[in-house]
């Protein structure tokens, strides 16, 4: 479904899964500064959508998912997500909850397979579970996201403007260190090893699936791997593919997910790298030297554990 946002100015559509979407509007870095200033709004329209309504809903999700939902105020944005029984991230949404329902949306695609286990997992609960993409739209403004009726978004934009693409926004987003699930994670991805404690996980509740996993690794270990900003050579005019290996000498130690040109710092992406890489250590990336800063400690779990005697 390609934003009609493509049709202003300038506009220059994306690749890959963020293809329906303008990647920039002429001038990427001019846009990463017009957001760091607190202007302009990004179009981020291709991300699905879902909705779940019914009184049960919030003791629902909070069962179910990673985050504390049963008091969710409404208008509070929140981020939570589904576990494996192992631990593994299968799904991550941000949502609010309007008093009604609890909508959300999730990486482009991503819908189909959160609803289906929505809807496996109901039982005798009273919540309905609808895909909205084609009612709702996500926009990025001011350090919020905004819900807009996709019918209204070039209204929306018209009042929200300066228009700024999505390579802006996915710079400033790298620079934060916050992931985008599915491409700056994998399969074995783990909520400790990226940061979302306690973004997206609350520690003080109730059990949910993959608890376990999470709670040992906090409270006893360090995660195997650690989400790291990674500095790229900026000699070569060229970003690594997502999945691209990074390398310790002759070892591969880990993955890139996302990459962007920062109007600041350079290219720059976020890797995923095995724990005990030395933090100074010099690696490489698609044939390119890179730096390291760190984002996920690799001791992260050791300031909750017991002293023994």
């Amino acid at each position: 479904m390609a934003s009609p946002l493509l049709d202003l100015p300038g506009a220059v559509a994306g690749d890959g899964v963020d293809a329906a979407v303008a990647a920039h509007y002429g001038s990427f870095n001019g846009e990463q500064r017009t957001l760091v200033g607190g202007d302009g709004f990004v179009d981020l329209s291709h991300r699905d959508v879902i909705r779940v309504a019914g009184p049960d809903r919030l003791t629902w999700l909070h069962s179910l998912t990673t985050q504390h939902l049963t008091d969710l105020a409404p208008g509070t944005w929140t981020q939570t997500l589904v576990l494996s029984p192992q631990g593994h991230v299968e799904h991550a949404l941000t949502g609010v909850d309007d008093g009604e329902a609890f909508t959300a949306h999730l990486e482009p695609g991503a819908g189909a397979a959160a609803i289906g286990f929505l809807d496996r997992m109901r039982f005798l609960m009273r919540v309905e579970v609808t895909d909205v993409t084609d009612e709702l739209a996500v926009a990025w403004r001011n350090g919020r996201f905004d819900l807009v009726p996709r019918e209204r978004l070039t209204e929306y934009a018209a009042a929200a403007g300066p228009a700024c693409g999505l390579w802006a926004h996915e710079a400033l987003r790298i620079e934060r260190g916050e992931v985008r699930y599915g491409i700056d994670t994998d399969h074995r991805t783990i909520p400790n090893e990226v940061g979302a404690i306690p973004v997206a996980v609350h520690l003080d509740k109730g059990c949910y699936r993959g608890q376990e996993t999470v709670a040992r690794v906090h409270t006893l270990g360090r995660p195997p791997r650690r989400l790291t900003l990674l500095h790229l050579d900026g000699s070569e005019n060229r970003l690594p593919p997502v999945g691209a290996e990074v390398r310790h000498g002759d070892k591969v130690v880990g993955r890139v997910g996302s990459s962007a040109r920062h109007h600041e710092l350079g290219p720059i992406g976020l890797g995923l790298v095995k724990r005990n890489v030395p933090l100074d250590a010099t690696l490489e990336v698609d044939g390119m030297p890179v730096a390291q800063e760190v984002v996920v400690d690799p001791e992260v779990g050791l300031h909750v554990r017991p002293r023994l005697r």
